[in-house]
This record gives structure tokens, sequence and C-alpha cells, in this order.
């Protein structure tokens, strides 16, 4: 009976609570309305500056993402381009701010300067990036070197700025290109067949010859830390896909990879078309000499102002904008085309506070120097109405170690009167040392052994490409780091001069000359030009012994009868080895010592050599990798020596 009643009870109590559509006299259920519109427009009120998006179609029909900054009110102004592969939605140009100095600070933004003129400010996608259609080719050449088609960087920056003048109200029809790294080599190659409308161009550490000295090769040899960089470029379109190794320090990474090619290839690199091309043309071909940008220049007329900006620390592109100015200024001897500066900078560091680099007192905010009493000047000129004429000297150049700035008329020169350097030998001497006497007869060696190749940092060594959160902040400036705990290594030999009587002055390119012979059939050769502090240094204690490395450069031996054809090195042989180390522009202060090091690897920024010729070292195997022992040779006036610009 008890369970009739609670099966009636749960009946009843179905029947109460079990709805019935016949019933149910409520209005039919909806789900709760989208609280986010289909359009939404962010309010402005309040900003000193309009931002526009715009799609701008060049001559073959594909269409440029750019990005337009106009500050309010703004009235007959010149714009301010920028062509850019890494994203100009978010490189610099955040809504962060209503105000526009704010909302421009960023990698490639000389934000001050922007703001303080009034500039019209573009920054563009280049084709086959982020937000611009067609195809995207890494360093594309320019028409007829190397590139087949009609389409090249310059047509598309000529029919960018043919809009922009047509279609921004706000602008005075002038326009200037600016830009770091490869934005530098946009605006180098903007002045190739340049647009009428274009009025200036601000090539600032640009890439110009991938092979002799920026980003992919140093004479030969292959900066293998760009391998992050080059999958980032052209893996995507959009750059999204992350590098992923599992080491902390790239040492490891690159030691236990192998050779290049072997690392390439684990990731998956021979999909990649820029790669590729990297590992079928190790040598300096009609590739790489075809394309070189200031080859190109010395050919094409001088239509367009540039004012080329050197990083004389610079640790991406230290050789491409010296190798553009000794191409041109010859052809601009009344200085009407061509300007430089060389400042006390790594590289992209221009648009920042710049009183230090790494350990390094510089005396003054240099940076701000640069962008206010040279840069906006120099814009104003050429970009304003009615400006006045820019009082800029033909060079502008910052002495390290004297820590001043020096108007010049032409490079290299120590004074605005034409104090031109004279080339003075300092040679390797026995028991370590070094001095403008030519030594006697003698040798020094050591062993170089690839499996435990010189690091060119104190360990762990952080890949460059890693986002600023993870990084080793001072990877950016480690052509200042500290070169003492180098000379610790046995495979690395050490000449240091008396201690300077005099301050010795060093101006443009020095150049090395090794008569050095290996038990091996190939060898890398690494020579650093260093200033070692006093062991104590009253002005700054930390600084007591510091040696700060003024120049330093990497050469492959295979390449010593000719970059465009490698051949294997005589064993035991004594050969020469000539090649100039970066500009230089440099005080040694009286109390201070030149020292000289000289080494077989610089790993892992450079690829291990494997000390046995082999057609091409991307494709190395293990077995290729033996140890060598290295002979540098004194004989004299015709042994080691290294060749200084000194200015008197």
């Amino acid at each position: 009976m008890r369970s009739l009643i609670r099966l009636g009870a749960f009946a009843l109590a179905a029947a109460v609570f079990t709805p019935s559509a016949a019933s149910d006299d409520r209005a039919p259920q909806h789900a709760f309305p989208s609280e986010i519109p289909a359009q939404f427009q962010a309010s402005d009120a309040g900003f000193d500056y309009v931002r526009r998006t715009v799609e701008i179609p060049m001559r073959d029909g594909v269409t440029l993402h750019t990005v337009i900054v106009v500050p309010r009110n703004a009235h007959r102004t010149g714009i301010l381009l920028t062509r850019t592969p890494y994203g100009a939605d978010g490189m610099g140009h955040r809504n962060d701010s209503p105000h526009l100095a704010m909302m421009l600070r960023g990698y490639d933004n000389p934000a001050d300067l922007i703001a303080q003129d009034g500039y019209i400010r573009v920054i563009q996608d280049i084709r086959g990036k982020h937000g611009s259609g067609g195809d995207f080719v890494m360093n594309r050449p320019p028409i007829g070197h190397g590139n087949p088609t009609d389409i090249d960087e310059s047509t598309d920056i000529y029919d960018t700025i043919d809009w922009l003048v047509k279609h921004v109200p706000e602008s005075n029809g002038k326009v200037g290109i600016i830009g770091i790294s490869y934005d530098g080599f946009e605006a180098m190659i903007a002045t190739i067949r340049p647009h009428p409308a274009l009025k200036v161009a601000v090539p600032v550490n640009p890439m110009i010859d991938g092979w002799m000295g920026d980003d992919w090769f140093h004479r030969g040899a292959f900066r293998q830390q760009m391998i992050p960089y080059i999958y980032d470029m052209v893996s995507s379109r959009g750059s999204d896909i992350p590098w992923v190794t599992g080491y902390r320090d790239d040492y490891d990474a690159y030691l236990k990879g192998g050779s290049a090619g072997d690392i390439g290839r684990a990731h998956g690199m021979e999909a990649l078309g820029f790669w590729q091309k990297l590992v079928a043309h190790p040598a300096y071909d009609r590739f790489w000499s075809d394309q070189a940008l200031d080859r190109i220049v010395a050919t094409q007329p001088m239509t367009v102002p540039t004012l080329l900006v050197h990083s004389l620390w610079d640790q991406e592109d230290n050789y491409g904008d010296m190798a553009v100015y000794r191409a041109l200024s010859p052809r601009d001897p009344a200085h009407r085309k061509l300007w430089l500066v060389l400042g006390p900078w790594r590289h992209a560091k221009t648009w920042e506070s710049a009183s230090r680099i790494g350990a390094i007192d510089l005396g003054s905010d240099t940076g701000k120097t640069f962008r206010q009493d040279i840069l906006r000047p120099f814009l104003a000129h050429y970009l304003k109405d009615e400006a006045p004429k820019a009082d800029i000297a033909p060079v502008n150049a910052f002495v390290t170690g004297a820590n001043i700035w020096r108007r010049l008329d032409h490079w290299p020169s120590s004074c605005a009167q034409g104090c031109d350097p004279v080339m003075q030998r300092w040679y390797v001497q026995a028991n370590g040392g070094l001095g403008p006497k030519a030594p006697s007869s003698g040798e020094d060696d050591y062993v170089s052994d690839p499996a435990k190749p010189v690091p060119y940092r104190v360990r762990p060594i952080q890949s460059w490409s890693h986002g600023v959160a993870d990084r080793d902040d001072t990877w950016p400036e480690w052509l200042v780091d500290d070169q003492r705990q180098f000379a610790t290594r046995t495979d690395v030999l050490t000449y240091v001069s008396p201690v300077l009587e005099q301050p010795l002055g060093v101006a443009g390119e020095p150049r090395v000359h090794l008569l050095a012979a290996t038990t091996g059939t190939d060898s890398d050769w690494v020579v650093k030009l260093i200033d070692v502090y006093p062991d104590e240094f009253d002005a700054e204690p930390a600084m007591g012994g510091y040696a700060l490395p003024v120049a330093m450069e990497i050469f492959r031996g295979r390449y010593r009868e000719g970059y465009d054809t490698p051949r294997p090195l005589i064993a035991d042989k004594p050969l020469d080895y000539r090649f100039p180390l970066p500009t230089v522009n440099h005080v040694f202060a009286p109390g201070h010592r030149v020292m000289v090091q000289i080494q077989s690897s610089w790993f892992p920024l450079y690829d291990r050599n494997p000390q046995t010729f082999v057609p091409n070292i991307f494709n190395a195997t293990p077995g290729d990798y033996r140890k060598a022992t290295q002979r540098i040779v004194r004989n004299g006036g015709d042994g080691t020596w290294i060749e200084l610009p000194v200015t008197h």
C-alpha cells in the first residue's frame, strides 16, 4: 500500500512539473541576443591623430595593406613612409594612447620627431607579407638583377607614392622614406627609378649585400643564428609559426644539430624558397653579386637626397651602408645628394635613448642628438614647405673613446679640413706582443677543434629571435662584450701592445693580413681589434681591465683566392689572407692598450668550418669535422699584421 501511495505521488508530481506544449501559454524561448554589435567603431574623441587603413593597388592588380596616421588639423604636411615585412598594423602603431608621439613609439618610428613636425606617417606591408597581397621574395632584387619580372620593390614604392599624393588631401605632395634594417633596404631601393614626389631617403642600417657582410654571410661564413629569422619570415605570410628547439643555450642547440644544412632539414626548411637559395649559393656567385644593392645604385642616377645612417657596433648589418657610401661618394663631390652619419649604436638604436651601449658610457644621449640636431632639420628641409636649408655636414661622425661628434667633409677623415688617416701596420710579435715594429721570424700555434668551437659570447647563449620577455636583453649589444674571458682559451691567440702614452685615433677600415698555415684543407679566421682599459680605472671602477671590441670580423679561408670560387687550402703551407674589419671611428686613450685576438671559430653565430674541404659546408657530414693545428706566422714585414687607419 505505501509503495502504491509513493508511486501515485510520483506520478502526480510528474504531471505537475512536466511541461506540456499544448497547455503552455508562455512566449516561445529565444537565445539571449549577442551583446557584441555587428560593427563597432571605436571613438577617437580627444585623439590628436586620425588613423586610416587602406589597400593601395599596384600596377599588376595586387593591393598592399597600408596604415596612414594623420595628425589632427594637418594641412600641407609632408609624408614619411616606411615599408616593412614586420606587420604595418602592429609595428609601433598601437591605439593605446590618444597622443601621436606615444602611439608611434616602437621599432621603426622616430616618434618624437614625427610628433614635433606633424608629418603624416605611413607604414605599409610589403608584397606577400601580413595584410598585403602578392608573393613574398626575401629582399626582392630590382628588375634585371636576378629578377626576370616587371615588378620589384621600386615599382611598388612608385605606385604607393603615386597613390598617396593623390589620395591624402592633407599632404603637400612631398614624400620621404625611412627605415631600419629590412625597412632600410626598402628605403635604399626606393632611390632606383624614384617617383618625382620622393624628396628624401633615410636608410638606417640597411640590408645591402647579404653575402659580403650583412645578414646571411660574412665573407663566406654563414650566420647560422639567422636560421630562425629566415624560418619566421618565409614559413608563413604572417610570420606566425614559432621556431622551437627545446634548448636554452643556442651553443648546445647548434652543436648537437650538426651542419647548418642538417639544422634546416630537421625543421623542414627544404620547403622554404629562400632557404633553398642559401643552400644552393654558398659562394659569392652571380646570384649574390647581381643583387648587391651598392653595385646597383652605383649605376643609377643620383636624384634623391639620401642620408645613410651607420651604427659602429651594428650586430646585424654593419657592412651595407658603408659599401653604399664608398660606391656613391665619389659621384657626389659637391655633397648635394649624399650624407653620412656614424653613431655609437647597435642595430636599430637610433630611435631610443642612447647614452650607453652595454657597459660603455657615451657621455650624452647620442640618439637624441642624432634625431634632433641632424635628422630633424634634414627631413624638414626636404619635406616642409619653405623650410630653411639644413646646416648638416656631409659626414656627422661620433668618435667612440673620445665621446665627441665631428662634422666632416668626407669619410674617412678626422677633421673638417680633411685630415685623412694614414695606414699604419701593427705587427703581432713574440710572447704575445703587438706594435708598429716589425718582428723577427717565428710563429704561434693553437688547436682548433670543431667539437669545441669558441663561443662568441659567454654561455648560455640565447637566440636573438626569442621574444623580448624570454631573451637575454644584452644580446643586441654583444659587439661590446668584454673579450678578456676568451683570452683564457688555448684556441685563441692574444697579442697586446704596451700601455699607450699618447692617444691613438683610428678612422676608417682596419685591414688584416694573416700569414697563416693549417693542417686542414679549409679554415675560418676571426680577428678582433680591442681597446683594453687600464687595470684600475678611476672614472668607472667596474671597467678596470675591460677589453672593449672596436672591430671584429670573420673570413672563410676557402675564398682566399676569390669569393666566387672556393678552393681547398694547401695543408701546412703558410698562406696570405687579406680582409677588412668593419668601419671604426675610435680613440684609444692614454693608459689603454691595443689588443688583437685571433681564433678559428665564432660559434654559434657562425656555422662551424669542418676544416676539411667539402664542396658545400651546408652539407658537411659528421666525419668531415676534424681538429686542425693553426699557425700564425711572424716574418718581419711580410708576416701577420693589422693595418690601422691612424689619425693625427
